[in-house]
């Protein structure tokens, strides 16, 4: 580890803290339905958008009524961008003659581009059209990031209201969010990436002569208005097969530094909106700060693991960090630190190979995965995931003192607790138990690379991302078969509704609620001994789940590594 290297990981975090209380602010004004420096522009076409789905558009929701309009919304999503794949060869912006995406993988890849995790199983640039990809997946990515944060604010509300009947209109939070927060500041990005020398085109690609004198096709398209809503909408499909570490996705330094500030910028803004809309910011400042351990914790840890560098090259007389996988031009430090903010999200992007990470490099993004993705987590997704961990995180400490929980005023009864717990333990679910599956299946092991309990890592992370609503991969893994293509999107729709559900029937159950007034027994939730408890109960509900499948990959596979110990096809 150097200097350098921790005073650009710290430059990340100031300027991302730096962020959060002006976005914080801008959102909660937007979402209240205030005037903003936008409305003149933007009202016309809000009112024309209402006016045009009719009456009773704008109408407060009940939580079931809002999940069924949510529910609706993304069956038709999925719909389309299906069709979409499965006509590509007969629609037009095809320039290179695309053929039709095969069922099980347009059935995947509608499903991961719905649930915002963007997992691929194929490479963008010889495998969809131009039309597919701006008309079907970009489309998604604003809509299904829009989605996440629509349940987010369902859920502040339903702490927020006392005895209501509604949580919010999903119609009219999508449109907000989608009109207000995602086109104007993608525009922006976008302009910026074009002038960094990211693609903009509807051109097909261009040949290229090398310096050998070799023949050279170059993909392009329009790339720069994709990258822009992919980082920003923690989404993370690239254009390009290599997604973030291809240059003409992420061509500087500077565009490196905006993709990841874009990453983490809205899901560390919305802690700032539930504190305001709460009513105490302190509530908000509180949630970010125990985000904020995790996150530097899986930062140390990784930087250190990969800046360490691998001791059988060590022994071998190859001294260094460990380069395998990497762009020389963002090295150890900033690699890992695009592996951790994009897994401590649920973006998926990656400016390196994470199969190419050391086990314990590898083991951070991993974990992250596997809570659930709320260290700072998915736009919406991340919010709404951590405040199911502090609903449990106060029946707890409820449970220690012999008092009734509560959280904002609001009682934690067994209805809210069930709920909670039904939303943790689906991940764990969708993630192990098709592990466990593939890792005997002929059909399945056939598509492991590695042996070893490398291979156990990589459909351990497969599963994992996908449940999580990631979309990053360790790469030895061929996903582009029947059983991985179906099994990984079911997956994902597991962990995208299953999380989603519970969370809006907690928000409806606490919107009725009445508010019982702070008491002298009362348990203050925005201090640090609140933040070492939800850190702790992070860790161990993740720890107690995880650990033994952890154990048989990255660990074992460290172990291994420092006794020298390698893995040969066939082992």
């Amino acid at each position: 580890m150097t200097l350098n290297g921790w005073l650009q990981i710290l430059l990340f975090c100031a300027l991302t803290l730096a962020l959060v209380k002006p976005l914080g602010g801008y959102m909660v004004r937007v979402f209240q339905g205030e005037r903003t420096l936008l409305s003149p522009v933007l009202q016309p076409i809000e009112r024309l958008l209402y006016r045009a789905a009719g009456p009773g558009a704008r109408d407060e929701q009940h939580w079931l009524a809002y999940a069924l309009a949510m529910l609706a919304f993304n069956l038709a999503g999925f719909l389309v961008l299906y069709l979409l794949q499965r006509l590509q060869g007969s629609l037009p912006l095809n320039p290179a003659g695309m053929a039709a995406v095969a069922p099980d993988l347009a059935f995947n890849t509608a499903a991961s581009f719905m649930t915002n995790t963007n997992w691929q199983n194929y490479g963008g640039e010889t495998t969809l059209s131009h039309l597919v990809q701006m008309a079907g997946l970009t489309v998604q990515n604003f809509v299904s990031a829009a989605t996440g944060i629509a349940v987010a604010l369902a859920l502040i509300r339903g702490f927020a209201r006392a005895s209501a009947r509604t949580v919010g209109n999903f119609w009219v939070d999508m449109t907000r969010t989608v009109l207000y927060l995602l086109l104007p500041i993608s525009v922006v990005l976008t302009l910026v990436f074009v002038w960094q020398g990211v693609p903009q085109t509807l051109s097909g690609s261009i040949d290229a002569t090398t310096l050998e004198g070799a023949k050279q096709t170059i993909a392009l398209g329009p790339v720069a208005s994709q990258e822009a809503i992919k980082m920003l909408g923690t989404n993370g499909g690239g254009f390009f097969n290599v997604n973030s570490a291809h240059p003409f996705e992420n061509p500087t330094a500077f565009t490196n530094l905006l993709q990841m500030l874009a990453i983490f910028a809205i899901g560390a803004a919305l802690t700032n909106v539930f504190g305001r809309m709460a009513g105490d910011p302190r509530q908000g400042w509180a949630i970010l700060a125990a985000m904020g351990v995790l996150f530097l914790a899986g930062v140390a840890v990784a930087y250190w693991a990969e800046a360490a560098g691998n001791p059988l090259l060590h022994q071998a007389g190859v001294a260094g960090p460990n380069m395998e996988g990497k762009e020389v031009r963002f090295g150890p430090a900033l690699s890992a630190l695009f592996a951790v903010i994009t897994t401590a999200a649920s973006c998926g992007a990656v400016n390196a190979m994470h199969d190419s990470f050391l086990p314990l490099g590898g083991m951070i993004p991993l974990i992250n995965m596997q809570l659930g993705e709320i260290i700072v987590g998915g736009v919406g997704a991340g919010l709404y995931g951590m405040l199911v961990f502090v609903v449990i995180t106060v029946f707890v400490a409820g449970l220690m003192v012999g008092r009734t929980p509560e959280y904002l005023g609001k009682k934690i009864e067994a209805k809210e607790m069930k709920l909670a717990m039904l939303a943790i333990l689906c991940l764990p679910f969708a993630m192990l138990v098709p592990t466990a599956v593939s890792v005997v299946l002929p059909q399945a092991v056939a598509s492991i690379a590695n042996p070893g309990p490398h291979g156990f890592s990589e459909v351990l992370y497969a599963y994992t991302s996908a449940a999580a609503n990631n979309g990053s991969a360790f790469a030895g893994l061929s996903g582009n078969t029947p059983w991985y293509n179906v099994t990984l999107a079911l997956a994902m729709l597991a962990g995208r509704f299953l999380v989603i559900i519970p969370a809006l029937a907690i928000a409806g159950a606490l919107a009725a609620k009445k508010t019982v007034p702070a008491s002298a027994g009362t348990f203050p939730t925005h201090g640090g001994l609140f933040v070492g408890l939800l850190v702790g109960v992070i860790l161990i509900v993740g720890g107690l789940t995880f650990f033994p499948a952890l154990a048989l990959g990255p660990v074992v596979e460290h172990l291994a590594m420092m006794a020298g110990q390698t893995f040969a096809a066939g082992n």
